[in-house]
């Protein structure tokens, strides 16, 4: 019997099977409001059988986009056109979640077909960055400088990310996942690449790891008990330090769940481009299973389980307990049917909504 299309309940959530599309932006929005694209998009994708689909990383602030045709979330115009694909994707059968989240040093930055790099300063699409310390990511393509943040700027972020937890609510979000990843701002408060501050916000890792409990303790108390509440978290560089890093995070992970965490979406920290990655399929579902080890905490991961039996094993050798499964998705919408196809399932069709399940089980040709 499968595992990977066993349901999985978390709170007073259940998704119909492990299978979860994980936040991919699309960059296709027109100041932070949701349109047709997605609404199609991910209407799409939920109609193809997934038990979780997390849209996209929404800026809680304008400054928090990484390019100009980002998703937001920070006031109602976006919030009401939100309602749209939540209501699409239950509708679908499939739970809606949202990813919020703070670009860093990496916002104002070209879409990544148009360069993928920092807007120029004197483009009046640009904008100005911040970040934990006056450090640019570099390599190339991200040269810009952000400022030093300062209290102040600490503070109004964390309460931007209330702001936004509560317009995710309103629009009828089920899972919310704070983006704690991939070099972007609280990763860099994180990294020892990217803060080199002095005050309780840098130095050590309890030090580095302080605005990340903060924003996780001010969403708490907004976000629904009842509902599971996620981050996603990069846990390693592979910069040369990854064992340190890989203790450092996972301590802090405890430290999530024990300030109200119910579930870990494990990925890479994407902060130095000097790292060098392995890149193959599920490279990182050892890590996976060590911080799920660890920390007690329910984990996710991408990165290479594009393949039916890959997710199948990730699940029941108990290194993941929802496989994300992105690109593969933008490849085939319907890619849950095709797995479950692969994996034996009875009546495969079923993952399907009734319109396109009739028709594919009728006719065997």
């Amino acid at each position: 019997m499968s595992k990977l299309f066993t349901p999985y309940k978390l709170k007073d959530i259940t998704l119909r099977n492990r299978i979860a599309v994980p936040p991919m932006c699309q960059y296709s929005a027109i100041d932070g409001v949701p349109n047709d694209w997605h609404l199609a998009h991910y209407t799409g994708l939920a109609r193809g059988g997934v038990g979780l689909l997390i849209v996209e990383a929404s800026g809680v602030s304008p400054e928090g986009r990484i390019t100009p045709g980002c998703l937001g979330i920070w006031n109602e115009k976006q919030a009401e056109e939100h309602k749209k694909i939540v209501k699409a994707i239950k509708k679908a059968g499939a739970v809606p979640g949202l990813q919020i989240a703070h670009a860093g040093r990496k916002a104002s930055a070209n879409l990544p077909w148009e360069g993928d790099d920092h807007i120029k300063d004197d483009d009046p699409r640009a904008w100005d960055t911040i970040s934990p310390s006056a450090l640019a990511f570099g390599g190339g393509n991200l040269p810009k400088v952000p400022r030093e943040m300062t209290h102040e700027d600490i503070g109004r972020i964390k309460k931007d990310f209330v702001s936004a937890t509560k317009r995710a609510i309103d629009a009828g979000y089920e899972w919310l996942e704070l983006h704690f990843a991939h070099g972007y701002l609280a990763q860099s408060f994180f990294s020892v690449h990217a803060n080199h501050r002095t005050d309780a916000y840098g130095g050590d890792a309890k030090g580095r790891g302080k605005f990340l409990l903060e924003t996780l303790e001010a969403v708490r108390k907004v976000w629904p008990e009842n509902l599971p509440l996620a981050i996603r978290f990069g846990v390693i560089e592979f910069d040369g330090r990854d064992e340190e890093t890989i203790k450092e995070a996972i301590a802090l992970s405890n430290q999530f769940r024990e300030g109200g965490l119910d579930f870990l979406n494990v990925s890479l920290g994407f902060s130095t481009p000097d790292a060098h990655i392995p890149w193959g399929p599920a490279f990182l579902a050892p890590i996976a299973k060590r911080v799920r080890k660890e920390t007690g905490l329910p984990v996710a991961s991408s990165w290479g389980f594009g393949k039916p039996d890959l997710a199948e094993n990730a699940v029941k050798n108990e290194e993941l307990d929802i496989v994300m499964i992105g690109r593969a998705h933008l490849a085939n919408p319907h890619w849950t049917y095709e797995a479950a196809q692969e994996l034996g399932i009875s009546k495969p069709s079923l993952v399907l909504p009734a319109p396109y399940a009739h028709w594919l089980a009728r006719y065997k040709l």
